[in-house]
């Protein structure tokens, strides 16, 4: 089993630590080093004190000059010595005689040490290896009431003693130096998690590999993907993406998504169907989640313009085929109508029904071929004629209906808007008891108004605006792409789809003409 790479917080924990450790002890370090001059500092006041008293008392001037110094000056040093905390005190005349010592036995021996500056009136500290062993010491002049120096005091704590105080302080430093450090490797280890939930817990290899294959497969693939965080900026939008959405380059926001898209579910989404001005969209979204956490939303897009195209088409000549089938359908009930009679022996009457039919029919046909030049639609409002009229729904094209040969719209453009607005108007009508359809197709210099009215319960602005985007169907359970295809061509001649209630429910769409060519 291989071993899984240290992942990019791990290894920044652990150089943390290590950084951490370094820092700490090298603050330890300094500390123990500073305490220890702080202690040499502190024990050189102490000691500088306790001589300037004594030489500045008026007893010992005094003292000095008697006839027995020691006497009168053991026992008070020694209690001082005590209750200072300092190891000796020495009294000793200028050229160096002991008169007190804490070691009776050097008492009138010489001091050993510098005395130089103290027979100059100056007080001297020094560090130095004495009779109880290396101390810090201080040197202090006598002076009595004439000016002149007659003895001179030292007093000294030795290098053992200090030690001994500097190590029982070590605990507390030491204390405080781990404490430092369980501090800081906390606040690293924090750092870490916080660090290995927005890496997701991979090594920088992985990291850098993820980074080069998410770039080439963002620029490669044929889907547009749309990644979101936890905010309304979008952390990633590719090539695609802001090709089918006409986005422009630069940051993207849920606002500069179609409209529809803005107001999606945030759970999963599979196949939703979202129209913009020039395409149809498939859309999928899933959410990103890392341990039960949701990190935010992909959005992959699918562009289905060109098979929705084609299958309009399918739908127009499979709406012909029908249209077909229902006039063969009629006619051959009309032929075995009329070769009944023939066989009943009523002849002229098969003459006189044969002749009406077709004067119906071929009015139906002149009027339409008079008043709309474009075969497209003449051919498509005779089938859906025959249609409805399979269907129990009467569809009839008012007498204002006028149509020339070229017109804003294509001929495909055209068939589209009127065949779905038919169709809608078709499934509406069926609800009512006695259904109908009324169409109208009117072409000015100034503006081409397509009316569909039935006798259906109508659709109001909001469910229009829905069908605009998403999609509506009349059926239920059903989401149809009609009424969204022809908001696409209105929209795409600067036209407008409106409905309204009056003397049926109206769809009406005005599209102007002014870019005819």
């Amino acid at each position: 089993m291989a071993k899984r790479p240290t992942s990019v917080a791990g290894q920044v924990l652990l150089l943390q630590l290590a950084v951490i450790a370094v820092v700490v002890a090298a603050g330890g370090i300094l500390t123990v080093l500073n305490e220890r001059s702080n202690s040499d500092e502190a024990t050189s006041r102490v000691v500088v004190a306790v001589a300037a008293s004594i030489a500045n008392e008026p007893s010992t001037p005094l003292a000095i000059a008697s006839e027995n110094p020691t006497a009168r000056l053991q026992p008070e040093t020694e209690r001082i010595r005590k209750i200072t905390g300092v190891d000796f005190i020495v009294v000793m005349a200028p050229d160096r005689t002991r008169f007190t010592h804490t070691t009776v036995d050097l008492i009138g021996k010489p001091f050993s040490g510098n005395i130089d500056g103290a027979l100059r009136g100056e007080t001297i500290t020094e560090t130095y290896v004495g009779s109880l062993g290396p101390s810090i010491r201080s040197v202090t002049p006598v002076i009595d009431t004439s000016g002149n120096i007659v003895g001179l005091v030292s007093a000294g704590v030795t290098r053992a003693k200090i030690s001994e105080q500097f190590v029982r302080g070590l605990p507390m430093i030491f204390a405080v130096v781990l404490a430092g450090f369980a501090a800081a490797a906390a606040g690293s280890v924090l750092l870490a998690r916080r660090l290995r939930r927005q890496t997701l817990g991979m090594a920088p290899a992985q990291l850098r590999t993820m980074y080069g294959h998410h770039d080439a497969v963002l620029h490669s693939i044929g889907e547009g993907l749309v990644v979101f965080g936890e905010g309304d900026s979008a952390e990633l939008v590719n090539d695609e993406a802001r090709r089918l959405l006409d986005l422009s380059d630069g940051p993207v926001t849920r606002a500069s998504l179609p409209e529809s898209m803005q107001s999606m579910d945030t759970g999963i989404v599979r196949g939703e169907l979202h129209l913009t001005d020039s395409r149809v969209l498939f859309v999928n979204q899933d959410p990103v989640m890392w341990e039960g956490t949701r990190l935010g939303q992909v959005l992959s897009i699918r562009d289905r313009t060109e098979l929705q195209n084609i299958m309009g088409e399918l739908d127009s000549v499979r709406s012909f085929a029908e249209s077909l089938r229902s006039q063969a359908h009629e006619s051959a009930n009309r032929l075995h109508t009329v070769i009944t009679m023939v066989e009943l022996g009523r002849s002229e009457e098969a003459v006189e029904f044969a002749t009406a039919d077709l004067e119906l029919s071929q009015h139906l046909i002149d009027r339409l071929m008079a008043s709309v030049q474009e075969p497209a639609l003449a051919a498509l409002l005779l089938g859906k004629m025959s249609q409805a009229g399979e269907q129990g729904v009467e569809l009839t094209v008012t007498e204002d209906t006028a149509l020339g040969l070229v017109g804003v719209l294509t001929p495909r453009e055209l068939v589209t808007v009127v065949g779905n607005l038919i169709d809608n108007a078709i499934d509406a009508s069926k609800e009512s008891e006695q259904p109908w359809v009324e169409v109208t197709v009117r072409d000015s210099d100034e503006v081409l108004i397509v009316r569909v009215a039935d006798s259906g319960p109508g659709m109001s602005p909001e469910t229009l605006r829905t069908a605009m985007t998403r999609g509506y169907s009349t059926k239920a359970d059903t989401r149809g792409l009609g009424l969204a295809l022809v908001t696409q061509i209105v929209k795409r001649h600067r036209g407008e789809l409106t409905t309204a209630l009056t003397y049926g429910s109206v769809l009406l769409a005005r599209i102007p003409s002014g870019d005819r060519s």
